[in-house]
């Protein structure tokens, strides 16, 4: 499952988190799993909805009557600090992410800053310089304000960055932010149609490092 990869060289990498360089599927629908079914919703039909945005936003569009979607968001939140269990990196994405220049990449999550350092520790990947997390972004995906953020810390226009993504509202802001994008689809359930390039995950994907700019290469 490859397009073809992004030839040209880019200062700056930026990542999304769940679903990019780790998988938190199981423990965040166990939780909007019981959340759901005590606000007596569909829970198959809801739970598609819950992945790239804020959880905050996630609640609020449901306009659902007496429901404080600050509150509830916030109970989400802890619930899911507590279940780490099967919270694991996508494939090669210790390796990836450790060739990178520390300078160099940033995570840009809809994740509340907390939930994502817990995660990014249960998964065994480094936490970054540059973390664009749900408090930081005055709009969360898809619109492009976390990703904008990001390349403006890491010291980098926007078409100067490559921003890895695997959820529709992350890839449309990092469209928005003009950015290319490159999208992993380990955890996709179905085929994405996509004219963005495309991988499995990072085990067949190496970085060229020239001391100024980055570029993405087919492990051989």
């Amino acid at each position: 499952m490859t397009h073809s990869l992004p030839t040209r060289a880019f200062g700056g990498f930026l990542f999304d988190m769940d679903g990019t360089i780790l998988s938190s599927i199981a423990s965040a629908e166990r939780s909007w799993t019981r959340w759901a079914e005590g606000h007596g919703l569909d829970v198959a039909a809801f739970l598609p909805t819950i992945h790239g945005v804020q959880s905050v936003e996630t609640i609020r569009r449901l306009n659902l009557p007496g429901v404080d979607p600050v509150a509830e968001a916030h109970a989400l939140t802890e619930a899911e600090m507590l279940d780490l269990d099967d919270v694991v990196p996508i494939g090669g994405a210790a390796e990836f992410l450790a060739a990178l220049p520390a300078d160099r990449w940033a995570i840009v999550t809809s994740a509340p800053k907390r939930l994502a350092e817990v995660r990014l520790r249960a998964a065994g990947l480094p936490l970054p310089s540059v973390f664009v997390t749900a408090e930081d972004a005055e709009r969360s995906k898809p619109a492009p304000d976390g990703f904008l953020l990001g390349a403006r810390k890491l010291g980098f226009a926007p078409k100067d960055c490559l921003a890895f993504e695997d959820a529709p509202a992350g890839i449309a802001a990092a469209d928005a932010a003009g950015m290319t994008v490159m999208v992993i689809a380990e955890t996709h359930r179905g085929v994405m149609d996509t004219r963005h390039a495309m991988v499995t995950d990072y085990r067949d994907l190496a970085i060229e490092w020239d001391g100024a700019s980055l570029t993405l290469e087919h492990r051989i």
